[in-house]
């Protein structure tokens, strides 16, 4: 039994006085954001409880404030505050200001009241009690387990909200079982497998390219600012979040069976900024999402008990032969698919050969750090 923190995401279903005031804990927090990092960047930046003092008084000023979720405003604060770490480590760039027009604008509310001792949140069927929203309705397809930790609200482009509930629960393990593969990614294929198994790349951008071209031409006949334009907007970001949805949807799905089939997992890591900057690769690399699905491996490995081994970048897993070790230069040249060995006369398919490596060399690293 392990314990995990887990986010439980559902579509909120708000009516039209907490719409508002969802909008104002959204605007309010990212206002918060903004203010102190404009005053970090004047002068320099100050701690968390610094600025959290300075934020009592802002209030005060502004009573506009005051209308918020006080949790929202805080956690505005804890974000800038991490942001500042992580870039002062090297981990990220410095932070920067955030916009109304993002495709998604949030704000994180807490459960706990260290004041009163008493709980903000509540979970009931389908309806969640928040701080100064009271109870509202959300689409609940699943049971919310574990100890709620906060609740993060967001509101898309598309002018739909969703809540996502932070919980932390106990996970049993999957089952062992003697299955291990290795995953070579590509963009004919989404993943092959070490055992021949292959899975198609859906593509779906693609398939939706014709559409968003036409609303795009749509949207520039329009005059921009007007009522007209914005529909016309809303209409492209709905497209757009389906893309997304269908896109997630598919690499859960691939993750979790790799998962609940394999006890151990091999996976190539792959530069995707740096591949990005081939202009006639980039699009349909950023469709594939190999990144998203390297990490949904990454956590779902770590929860249900798996082994997964990322091989480093720059592994020749393509130019070596799986049953000798002989390494081919000219399969360097991605016109090569199927080539022989001329040391052992071996005749390989290229991606197979490749998973096939690239299995044998996450052995090799998990047997040297055992």
């Amino acid at each position: 039994m392990t314990v995990r923190e887990k986010a439980y995401r559902f579509r909120l279903c708000p009516n039209k006085e907490q719409r508002i005031l969802i909008n104002k804990s959204v605007g309010c927090a990212r206002y918060v954001y903004n203010h102190f990092l404009g005053k970090a960047k004047e002068n320099e930046y100050l701690t968390y409880t610094k600025y959290s003092k300075q934020l009592t008084q802002l209030k005060k000023e502004l009573e506009w404030l005051k209308e918020s979720d006080k949790f929202a405003l805080q956690n505005a604060l804890k974000d800038l505050d991490r942001g500042f770490k992580n870039f002062f480590k090297g981990k990220y760039g410095f932070p920067k200001f955030k916009s109304k027009r993002n495709r998604k604008n949030s704000y994180r509310t807490n459960k706990f009241t260290r004041k009163s001792g008493t709980t903000n949140i509540e979970v009931k069927d389908n309806k969640i009690k928040l701080p100064k929203l009271g109870w509202i309705k959300f689409r609940k397809p699943k049971k919310v387990k574990g100890k709620i930790l906060n609740v993060t609200v967001t509101k898309s482009n598309t002018d739909k909200y969703f809540i996502s509930i932070a919980v932390k629960e106990e996970v049993e393990e999957l089952p062992k079982v003697d299955k291990q593969i290795g995953i070579d990614l590509g963009l004919k294929e989404f993943a092959i497998m070490s055992d021949g198994e292959k899975i198609a790349n859906p593509r779906v951008l693609k398939k939706y390219e014709k559409k968003i071209a036409r609303l795009n031409r749509s949207l520039a006949r329009k005059e921009k600012g007007s009522n007209n334009w914005c529909k016309a907007k809303k209409k492209l970001g709905k497209v757009y979040e389906k893309v997304a949805n269908i896109r997630l949807d598919f690499l859960h799905k691939v993750s979790t069976k790799l998962i609940e089939e394999n006890q151990f997992i091999a996976v190539e890591t792959l530069k995707v900024k740096n591949m990005l900057k081939n202009s006639k690769l980039a699009k349909s690399i950023s469709d594939v999402s190999w990144s998203k699905f390297i990490e949904l491996l990454t956590y779902k490995a770590k929860w249900y008990g798996r082994n997964l081994v990322k091989i480093d970048t720059f592994f020749a897993s393509s130019q070596l032969c799986n049953n000798c070790g002989y390494k081919n230069e000219k399969v360097k040249d991605l016109s090569v698919r199927k080539w022989e060995c001329p040391k052992c006369k071996e005749v390989h398919g290229r991606d197979i050969n490749a998973s096939l490596n690239i299995l044998n060399e996450g052995l090799k690293i998990k047997a040297s750090t055992t």
